[in-house]
């Protein structure tokens, strides 16, 4: 038999297998979000893409196939006539036969891993949507001819897998942390800029995230008296420069609402009595555990954007706002260009500390210090640190040992730590 027509059902076949190899790779890596629906071919490769499994396994049983034909080609249809004509130049040496298929099969399986599955493969995994775009209506077409032989093979495979009491793998979904590897990838390879992946990351961490870590701890409360004159309620108003007040009556955890400044200056305009009591609005109480995406929901159904934080004794603990919740996703607004940072370092290298830092910005500054994880910790302020260390509120110049740091408790403003200094002595 003539050689020639071997090598073209060899080339035939290394043909078919490369371009099995590159659906194979297309239809694993192509993401159906790339595909436009517009675009020639993606109807077709849309359809593949929701139903991969006939595909794939039709490409294996024919790719599987067809590199058992290219063997026999080669062992047959090349290396035997090159042993037939190389028998007459050694005298029928009876090792010229093993030699032929020695030299001819490693060649061509060569050919076929290299033409049949890696130089196609390097052209899916570049170009993954538009390779599946252009192949789908040829692949649609083939798999539905091998349909019923390879759903034959993919039963029988089933029932080898059954018999030997393997359970199938769950189904791939997809977790928050792969989402956030995705936000990652898209931000060094610039697809995201910088603060776009710091602010998909934040929002994805809300869930985690819980109303006593970003409140306004009691301490720094500006409240109102209803008892009060009227004119120390306006003092204390426009010195604090916020807008927005508890309102209690007798012990602060008797709160009457929320009075708004708005509403004084209105009531002021009309020349009515101002009766803050008259004016307070119905305060949203929320636990302090709240996850902070439940938060926002709360903040959305109510249409409100301020409220008290409630301990499970019915104390209230802290103030919170939509404007604490944007910052946990957006970074801090700056108030004003004055404000005093809370963390300075001084020219010994010690450290001039407000305490009422929150804890996690304390040892995000300060990563080896002790301190619990977010979900074990019962304070949420190095104050609070300090107290739960202690178990006594400190008097001034009392000092303690934080793992290789010393703090030393510089001031103290009533009922709390106010100012500390932080020392490095290991």
């Amino acid at each position: 038999m003539s050689p020639w027509l071997p090598a073209l059902a060899i080339l035939f076949l290394i043909a078919l297998n490369a371009f099995l190899s590159l659906v194979e790779i297309a239809l694993v890596l192509c993401r159906e979000s790339k595909l436009k629906a517009d675009e020639e071919g993606a109807e077709d490769a849309l359809l593949l893409l929701r139903a991969p499994e006939n595909t794939l396994s039709s490409a294996q049983a024919v790719i599987t196939l067809a590199i058992v034909l290219t063997g026999a080609f080669a062992s047959e249809g090349l290396a035997a006539p090159l042993a037939t004509a190389a028998s007459g130049w050694f005298h029928g040496a009876a090792w010229v036969g093993p030699v032929a298929r020695l030299l001819v099969v490693p060649a061509v399986a060569g050919s076929v891993l290299l033409f049949g599955a890696l130089v196609p493969k390097r052209i899916g995994l570049a170009h993954p949507e538009a390779v599946l775009r252009f192949t789908a209506g040829t692949v649609r077409k083939w798999t539905a001819l091998i349909a019923p032989l390879a759903r034959l093979f993919g039963q029988t495979a089933d029932g080898i897998v059954a018999v030997l009491q393997i359970q199938p793998a769950a189904a791939d979904t997809v977790s928050e942390e792969d989402v956030k590897q995705i936000v990652r990838e898209g931000g060094k390879s610039g697809a995201l800029l910088p603060e776009e992946s710091e602010m998909v990351e934040a929002v994805l961490g809300l869930d985690s995230l819980r109303v006593r870590e970003l409140m306004t701890p009691r301490g720094d409360i500006v409240w109102l008296d209803v008892a009060a004159p009227v004119n120390h309620s306006f003092d204390l108003m426009l010195a604090s420069g916020h807008t927005r007040f508890p309102l209690h009556e007798g012990r602060r955890d008797n709160v009457l609402g929320v009075v708004f400044i708005q509403d004084v200056f209105i009531a002021q305009r009309t020349g009515g009595t101002v009766d803050l009591k008259a004016l307070a609005r119905p305060a949203l109480m929320v636990p302090p555990t709240q996850p902070v995406i439940r938060l926002l929901e709360t903040f959305r159904t109510s249409g409100s954007t301020f409220a008290l934080v409630s301990d499970e004794f019915g104390g209230i603990c802290g103030i919170i706002t939509m404007q604490d919740a944007v910052e946990a996703i957006i970074g801090d607004f700056q108030d004003s260009p004055d404000t005093e940072p809370a963390i300075v370092e001084r020219k010994d290298g010690s450290w001039l500390v407000d305490a009422s830092i929150y804890f996690d910005d304390f040892i995000e500054r300060f990563p080896d210090f002790p301190g619990q994880g977010a979900n074990e910790r019962h304070y949420v302020t190095l104050n609070g640190f300090i107290l739960q260390k202690l178990d006594h509120m400190p008097t001034t110049g009392e000092t303690l040992e934080a793992g290789p740091f010393r703090i030393e408790v510089l001031d103290l403003d009533r009922n709390r730590v106010d100012k500390v200094l932080v020392t490095r002595v290991a």
